[in-house]
Formats: structure tokens, C-alpha cells, sequence
């Protein structure tokens, strides 16, 4: 019921119609029942059934509110403005009952893209989209043994955006304290120890591509800034006592080391309880209350909804949730290059090499990563696919997704334009026009070389090519150079009398040369 009043507007409504739709608001339901644009001071000739039902079988929710509180820009107005069209509740059940019915569930979007592997209970996956339960807290660690994460720490990331994107908060743990341990699982020796400022320095580099990547809408902690103030005795009489030495030499990760001849320190043993304790400390103190990891972590997180709940006493209130590692079609795992590893961090990998390593990605892979590593919609994955079996199909299509899609998340827009840029420009037969700003961008990513203007001006091309190391002798080179193989400045040479000239180097600095596709060298002028 809506009545105009030159001093106030008053308006019956219902909290079932906030609750109806997330997807439409209240704001929105009326405008669509009215067809007109509300304003202050407006009459609602009101006439739909639709809108009108819920009204009439629910409990009243506004009574008496005037329009200027509704759409009021004040500190605490009912409803945003009119051009935002977003509910502002003052009640939080409201609107984390709102938040859940829009809610995808996220387990179930995990699982069809191959990233789920186990969960501690069926029930966080009714607990991801029930309305009555409020928006999960998730984390993930991160112990810093490294000043950069690497592409096997990508799908924890990967994993903690869609819980995000879904709805919930994500949270990063780094292991400012259990990285001063090290983690047995997955290794057969233990790890060297980092010294205080080493970890620090650790510590800030996986901090700063954590909030790179994810941005601002999330949470990281230290585990260090609780476990600095705990007293082994404490540990002992309150956490020790409830763990099953059993239980802890079945785990995976200690069995495995056990088998070896090495063995296993008792530092590395009380690994488990550590990070069985940070889920404790963070599910009493943060109300974080899903824990997720790679599926060598499953004996790690269990060891921590074991203690959440023998300590607390609470039953399915905690969770953990794993996911498989990064594995090639052929067994072996994915993030591995012939330099090493796969880094997140730009200065120790640039874009341009990062991009370049997912445009590698054979067939038999590129889809499974398209849905592990990307948050294409499945039915464009599919589509692609789809073409790859066509005649026509352009190779590497997939492969060219796949690189942008990563680099763009994982080094932003900015990055994957560097990326671009850099491919193109070393592409023998390219159109870019070189320069030597980027030809220095280049030569962080591939073999360079310095020799002095007299060795290069002048001399042939075939000199040039041998001096400059990309041919053990000139036999090779003019081989090469016949069938179409060399290339200077993106630009072919296919006379194997070609002298450099000073026109030939850029900028009066260098120039680049290439044999094949693959070979490439930057020479610096000395």
C-alpha cells in the first residue's frame, strides 16, 4: 500500500521481498513494477501481482519509511542511490541471508573444472550456498622458502579467487613461523634453514604477489605474530595432549620419509601439529573456518579439524578442502622449466618468459589447464575444444588463450601487454619495428652477447653469426641461411654475402640475431 502525502510517503513492504531475489532488489522490483523511474516524492501507482503476493503473505518489513530515508546518500540510508540500484541492509543477517541466495556453490564449480580432490565433509558443500549459513572464511599457507611463489602455489590462488568470486572471503596464511620448520610433505630431505632475515625478505615478496593477484578484498596474515608468544610447555599441556602419535605416523608425509634412509627429524614430525594449530588459532580467534591445499596437505589439514574439534568440542564446524597438484598428462608435475622453476614474482621471471611457458603447453594439456588455471566459462573451453578437432583450426589458438588468460591474472593487464609485446617483437619475420628499449626488455629472457664495433660492422653476416655464438662454424650458418633460417632485426637474410652495415644496428647499440624460430642472441655493440 503506497500513499502520497505532501510530507511523507509511506510504504508497506516486506522482508520476503529483499529475500526473494538477491538478483533483483527491493529497488529494482518496485521500478519493474511500476515502469518508471522512482524518485523522491513520487507516486507508486503499484499494479503487478507478482510484486504484490509477497507483500501481502509476509511479515511486514518497512512501515512508515519515508522516501528521502530510502534513497537517501546519508551515512546509514535503507537503500543506495538511485542510479546504483543496491540494497543496504542495517540488519547483517539480512543480508548475509541475501548474499547466500545469490551465492554460487563453489564446491560444485571446483569439482566440474578438476580442481577438487577431496573435502573433509559433504557438508561445507551445502554449507557454500545455504542460505542460512553465512559466507565462509577460507585460507590458504604459504610458507615463505622462497622470495617468489611458483606455479605450484598458482592454484592455491587459483582456488581462493573462485571461493572470492563466489562470495566469500579469502584469506592468506604465510608461514612467517612454520616457514622456520619446513614442510616434510612431498620432500625426501629436509629443508635447509633461513636465517631471520632471509624470511623477512621471503615474507615480503609473497606478500606483495598475494595482494598483486588478488587485490585488495582479502586478508593476509602471519602465523609468526601468534606462534611468537607460545610457550612449548603451553603447547604441550593444551594441544600435545590431544594428539594421537598414531595418527601422526600414519600420515602420508611421515610415512614416506620413514621409508627412507634418511628419515625424518622430530622437527619435521611436529610439523602437522603446527599447522594443525594455525586452523585452532584462526578458527577461535578469526572465525576462519575452511582450510584449503594442495592434496599432499590432507594429512596437515585434518590434523587441524581433528584438534578444532577435540579442543573445542564442535562437530562439522570446520572444514578442509583439497585440491590435486599441477601434473602433465604424462604424470609428471607442471611448473617445472630447463632454467627451474615457474616464478609468480616478474623479477624473477619476466611476463614476456612466463607467457611463453603457457604458450608451450601441448595439446594434450592446454584444456585441462584452460579449466584448472583460468576462469573461462566452461562453455567457452568447450567451444575451443571443439575447434581444435576441426580441419582449420589455427595451431595454438587454445595455447594463446591459455597465456593470456594466466599472465593477466597473474602479472595484470600491464604485464600481459609487456608479454605481447616482447612475443611479437622476437617472432623472426615480425613487423615491430625494434627499438633498444625493447631490445634491452628482450635480453633479460634470452643469450646476449658484447662485441666491438669493428667485429661487427663490415663483416659478413655468416662471421657476424658464428662470433656471436649461434653456430659452432660457418658451414652450419650458410646451411641455415639457405633454407631460410636467419634472421636479423625480425628481418630474413638470405644472402649469405650480406655484410652488417652501421644501418643495420639500433640505435647505434645492438642488434638482434636468429636462427630458427627458437635461437636467438642479443649483441651488444662494446
Amino acid at each position: 500500500e503506497v500513499e502520497n502525502k505532501s510530507h511523507s510517503l509511506e510504504l508497506q513492504t516486506s522482508y520476503y521481498l529483499l529475500g526473494y531475489s538477491r538478483k533483483i532488489t527491493a529497488y529494482e522490483s518496485m521500478a519493474y513494477a511500476t515502469g518508471m523511474t522512482l524518485a523522491s516524492r513520487t507516486i507508486f501507482p503499484i499494479c503487478s501481482k507478482t510484486f504484490l503476493s509477497p507483500l501481502r503473505v509476509a511479515s511486514t518489513f518497512f512501515t512508515s519509511i519515508q522516501v528521502h530515508h530510502l534513497f537517501s546518500a546519508s551515512t546509514n540510508p535503507l537503500f543506495s542511490s538511485v542510479k546504483s540500484c543496491s540494497v543496504h541492509s542495517t540488519s547483517s543477517s539480512l543480508e548475509t541471508e541475501n548474499q547466500a541466495l545469490s551465492r554460487p556453490n563453489v564446491v560444485d564449480i571446483l569439482e566440474e573444472r578438476g580442481l577438487l580432490e577431496s573435502i573433509t565433509s559433504e557438508n561445507l558443500r551445502s554449507a557454500c550456498s545455504d542460505p542460512n549459513v553465512a559466507p565462509l572464511k577460507v585460507y590458504c599457507g604459504f610458507d615463505p622458502t622462497a622470495e617468489s611463489l611458483h606455479l605450484g602455489n598458482l592454484l592455491g590462488i587459483v582456488v581462493l579467487s573462485w571461493f572470492q568470486r563466489c562470495g566469500h572471503e579469502a584469506v592468506g596464511l604465510i608461514g612467517g613461523a612454520t616457514g622456520r620448520v619446513g614442510d616434510p610433505s612431498g620432500k625426501s630431505l629436509e629443508r635447509p634453514e633461513l636465517d631471520a632475515d632471509t624470511l623477512e625478505k621471503n615474507i615480503s615478496g609473497i606478500k606483495n604477489i598475494i595482494v598483486k593477484i588478488l587485490g585488495g578484498n582479502h586478508v593476509i596474515l602471519n602465523n609468526y605474530d601468534w606462534w611468537k608468544d607460545v610457550k612449548m610447555l603451553d603447547f604441550l599441556k593444551d594441544v600435545g595432549r590431544f594428539a594421537r602419535v598414531s595418527s601422526m605416523m600414519a600420515k602420508e608425509s611421515v610415512k614416506k620419509r620413514l621409508e627412507l634412509e634418511q628419515g625424518m627429524s622430530y622437527t619435521e614430525f611436529t610439523y602437522q601439529l603446527l599447522q594443525g594449530y594455525d586452523f585452532l588459532h584462526l578458527f577461535k580467534n578469526e572465525g576462519i573456518n575452511v582450510q584449503i591445499g594442495g592434496s599432499d596437505q590432507w594429512g596437515n589439514i585434518t590434523a587441524g579439524t581433528d584438534l578444532i574439534r577435540k579442543i573445542l568440542q564442535t562437530e562439522e564446524a570446520a572444514y578442509g578442502l583439497t585440491f590435486p597438484l599441477l601434473l602433465k598428462n604424462d604424470g609428471t608435475k607442471f611448473g617445472k622449466s630447463e632454467d627451474g622453476a615457474i616464478w609468480l614474482s616478474p623479477s624473477k621471471l619476466s611476463p614476456y618468459k612466463f607467457y611463453q611457458y603457457f604458450f608451450s603447453v601441448p595439446d594434450v594439456d592446454v584444456i585441462r589447464f584452460l579449466k584448472t588455471l583460468t576462469f573461462l566459462s566452461l562453455d567457452e573451453i568447450k567451444v575451443l575444444e571443439d575447434q581444435m578437432g576441426k580441419p582449420g583450426y589455427v595451431p595454438n589458438t587454445a595455447q594463446i588463450k591459455l597465456a593470456e588468460e594466466v599472465t593477466r591474472f597473474v602479472h595484470g593487464e600491464e604485464g600481459l601487454k609487456e608479454a605481447i609485446k616482447a612475443t611479437e617483437a622476437l617472432r623472426p619475420g615480425a613487423e615491430t619495428k625494434l627499438d633498444w628499449n625493447l631490445i634491452e626488455r628482450i635480453a633479460e629472457d634470452i643469450p646476449s652477447c658484447s662485441l666491438p664495433i669493428d667485429r661487427v660492422t663490415g663483416f659478413s653476416i655468416v662471421d657476424v653469426l658464428v662470433s656471436a655464438g649461434l653456430f659452432e662454424s660457418k658451414s652450419a650458418a650458410k646451411r641455415m641461411l639457405k633454407q631460410g633460417g636467419i634472421y636479423m632485426n625480425n628481418e630474413r637474410v638470405d644472402d649469405e654475402n650480406k655484410r652488417v652495415g652501421e644501418e643495420d644496428i639500433v640505435e647505434g647499440k645492438g642488434l638482434v640475431l636468429s636462427a630458427g624460430k627458437k635461437n636467438k642472441v642479443v649483441v651488444r655493440i662494446s
